[in-house]
């Protein structure tokens, strides 16, 4: 897994590449974790060269989000691809984020 971050004046573009399981999603969690514990609570996760997500990668995406919300920040996913968003579906969890087919509109929605 890679990741790339990127600070915006309004928000924070995580770009991740990759599988995001058991073993890599900690580190993602770490990456996230930096932003938050900054004071910087709007983040947009670009999921566009994410190949799998496991329920681990899942439980990240989901901490950060309720990490976020009470500072009047979130997580938004943006360029999803079609598998990880089923994933997504079939675990319930696509109310809990608001999706965008790409980064500019991402970051201008946030």
């Amino acid at each position: 897994m890679d990741i790339n971050t990127t600070q915006y004046k309004n928000c924070d573009l995580v770009k991740v590449s990759g599988r995001v399981d058991s073993l890599t999603a900690p580190q993602l969690a770490e990456v996230l974790k930096s932003i938050t514990d900054s004071s910087r609570f709007a983040i947009v996760l670009d999921l566009e060269n994410v190949t799998y997500t496991s329920s681990a990668g899942l439980r990240v995406m989901i901490d950060t989000q309720k990490t976020c919300k009470p500072h009047r920040g979130e997580v938004v996913l943006a360029c999803v691809p079609q598998r990880v968003y089923e994933t997504l579906d079939l675990a319930g969890l696509v109310v809990l984020f608001r999706f965008f087919d790409n980064i500019t509109t991402a970051i201008g929605n946030i």
